[in-house]
């Protein structure tokens, strides 16, 4: 059974990728090409909204389950990665413009990314799961190292790749051991089988085990972290905005499924892996970015550190209601990547086009030159630290921190009030630069980066307003 509508989001986001190609080939310029992808991207997110709104929608089912489905999971999936989406590709119109990277390559490998992320979201087996998630990343690698005559552009793309190869093949051979075990691939399927005792079960645990090890490359979680400061600070400065929210929130919802749709009998063993790896992230993230000097590298060790801080509730599965948990990590992602946006849009606004992230040095008194745009930047961190004004950051934490209490995991409730504190350190060492007495001269910023700061320092000042909205938009 195929249906055509359920599917729509998946081809809303093929088709922009190929009508991104073919405007490239026919027009060959910058603006038509930018044009058709923020558009596609668009349409996409509206597509999604139209026809998943409270459908549930099944195709290519079997006896043992179906292999996509478009639910309000999906659905919010699908319109968070085009949106981001769009906006990243708003942010990269100044290079492009510029003539720094190929537009018809680039706009294609992101709307590759973004066909990966609206599949990801609707994936119930474990093969629809692995390929889209591969999809979502695969372009990832040649994005990160478009920027030809950099070195440290190819470094950092050599290293996204080896360590990547490396966690697909711990990922593959998870799922294959699941397979071998229960001779299901559909969530539906594995679910019933993993909770049948026989011999086995130890090989199908292992299995899952593995996976979500994996599976934690795609958030930076440790021990499959290192890869991320290099990989951002190399990188064009929209893909790293790219990295650090679609595709965390696409690894991030791949580690909910596995654990809560796939593994529900096996929580008593995937709660506490996934308890010491979120603790292990939350500190060497917030630890290890205090000692940074670069700007980029600093937000890359703290999305390491805010990849603990999702993974955390999950750490309760065992012993709690598996729900609250899951709704306290799908909001906590979801205001992360809205302030994440925001914090990488005002480096952007703040840095020449085409520049990379720069010291930390390099910002110093953008605070008087550049007022509006060093204001919105510093309320993207501060958002990241969880204080006031930022309320959408604040709330996070605490959705977080209630839901850790009320399970009573206080192993992982220590290591998240210790990386909250330690991270006030990091997020001060972003913002002080900015208002020293010393005057940068502020470069003059684009239109179309203008509008993105703009745009989601309104949503994250919204959210802070409305948090009860976002928990009900990701209730599981």
């Amino acid at each position: 059974m195929i249906d055509h509508i359920g599917l729509l989001p998946l081809y809303l986001a093929a088709g922009t990728a190929v009508l991104v190609l073919v405007a490239d080939l026919l027009a060959g310029r910058v603006a038509v090409t930018l044009g058709v992808g923020v558009l596609g991207a668009a349409a996409t997110a509206v597509g999604s909204g139209i026809v998943g709104a409270g459908h549930s929608r099944r195709s290519f089912c079997v006896d043992s389950g179906c292999s996509w489905e478009l639910d309000d999971r999906t659905t919010l999936l699908a319109i968070a990665i085009a949106t981001i989406t769009a906006l990243v590709l708003l942010l990269s119109a100044p290079t492009l413009l510029r003539g720094d990277l190929p537009t018809g390559e680039y706009a294609f490998l992101l709307a590759a990314s973004m066909t990966g992320g609206v599949a990801l979201g609707g994936a119930r087996d474990l093969i629809t799961l692995i390929v889209a998630l591969e999809t979502l990343t695969l372009p990832l690698y040649v994005l990160v190292g478009l920027r030809r005559k950099s070195p440290e552009s190819a470094q950092a793309a050599v290293t996204f790749l080896l360590t990547s190869v490396a966690a697909t093949a711990v990922t593959l051979l998870g799922a294959a051991l699941m397979y071998a075990a229960t001779g299901q691939v559909h969530f539906r399927s594995l679910a019933t089988a993993l909770d049948v005792h026989g011999p086995g079960r130890p090989l199908a645990g292992a299995g899952l085990v593995l996976l979500l090890v994996g599976l934690a490359f795609k958030v930076a979680a440790v021990p499959a972290h290192a890869w991320a400061p290099t990989t951002y600070d190399g990188g064009p400065l929209p893909i790293a905005a790219y990295l650090s929210t679609a595709s965390k929130l696409g690894g991030l919802v791949a580690i909910v499924y596995a654990t809560v749709l796939v593994g529900p009998a096996w929580t008593r063993v995937t709660g506490p892996v996934l308890g010491i790896i979120a603790a292990a992230t939350l500190l060497v993230g917030t630890l290890v970015a205090l000692r940074q000097q670069r700007m980029v590298r600093l937000l890359a060790w703290s999305s390491v550190a805010q990849a603990g801080f999702m993974l955390a509730p999950l750490a309760a599965v065992h012993v709690a209601s598996v729900a609250p948990l899951v709704t306290a990590t799908l909001a906590y992602a979801l205001i992360y990547v809205t302030v994440e946006l925001g914090a990488f849009a005002g480096v952007i606004s703040l840095r020449p086009a085409g520049a990379d992230g720069g010291t930390l040095d390099e910002y110093a008194g953008l605070g008087r030159t550049a007022p509006v745009r060093s204001a919105a930047y510093a309320f993207a961190v501060v958002g990241l630290a969880g204080l006031p004004p930022a309320l959408a950051g604040l709330f996070a934490k605490v959705f977080v921190i209630q839901a850790l209490v009320d399970a009573k995991a206080w192993f992982v409730v220590a290591a998240a009030a210790l990386a909250a504190v330690v991270g006030l350190a990091v997020y001060l060492r972003a913002v002080l630069p900015l208002y020293r007495d010393s005057s940068t001269p502020a470069p003059r910023t684009a239109v179309s980066i203008a509008v993105v700061l703009t745009l989601v320092t309104l949503a994250a000042v919204a959210a802070g307003f409305a948090p009860q909205l976002i928990l009900d938009l990701t209730t599981f």
